[in-house]
């Protein structure tokens, strides 16, 4: 099992435990280390690698037979060379599941959405590099935020399509809590397969 990701370590144990060999892959060598820290407490071995998910070239062709991708895509500015990495990573008949944002979360006011507020600010596709002041970005670095992108539709599910694999699952989800929730789902998931014909 293979988990590109950037975002909470608490699937790796689980699959570990449940006999997987597992590595993880991310860019944060901060969440590496909790890996590894969960890892140690549990009695559990996990594989843990840094770099970007985009470039998996450390790993040979089908050296995976499942990944587990949480919704990472939305700290990477382009979707489409991860789906393609993916694909060549996995075993033939291997599968993906894979998280991400609906895109249209990403049109509104954040801090109005904060505040009850839903207003219409941004054009899609949306990046806090673009879309924001300097002053709001500033504002996130200092409270220590990821800066984050939304993707099409069209590369998050025509991108794992055009990548080669089959869709044989999707899943759409909502944020308790979160103003947006009451009026449509904000994640949506994916099982895809490496179909070989």
């Amino acid at each position: 099992v293979c988990d590109l990701r950037t975002v909470d370590p608490l699937d790796d144990p689980v699959l570990a435990a449940a006999g997987a060999t597992v590595t993880v892959f991310d860019n944060s060598p901060r969440q590496l280390a909790q890996d590894r820290k969960v890892a140690k407490r549990e009695g559990l071995t996990i594989d843990t690698e840094q770099g970007d998910m985009a470039d998996l070239s450390r790993f040979g062709d089908s050296s995976f037979d499942l990944i587990v991708h949480p919704v990472s895509n939305v700290f990477v500015p382009a979707v489409r060379p991860v789906w393609n990495e993916a694909f060549r990573v996995l075993r033939s008949g291997g599968e993906m599941l894979a998280g991400f944002c609906n895109p249209a979360m990403f049109i509104f006011d954040d801090q109005l959405s904060d505040e009850g507020i839903l207003q219409v600010r941004h054009k899609l596709p949306y990046s806090d590099l673009t879309h924001l002041t300097a002053e709001e970005r500033q504002r996130y670095i200092n409270d220590l935020q990821p800066l984050e992108f939304s993707h099409t539709l069209e590369d998050q599910i025509g991108g794992q399509l055009d990548a080669g694999f089959v869709l044989t699952g999707f899943y759409e989800d909502v944020w308790p809590g979160q103003l947006l929730s009451d009026y449509m789902p904000h994640y949506i998931t994916t099982r895809a397969r490496k179909q070989t014909w």
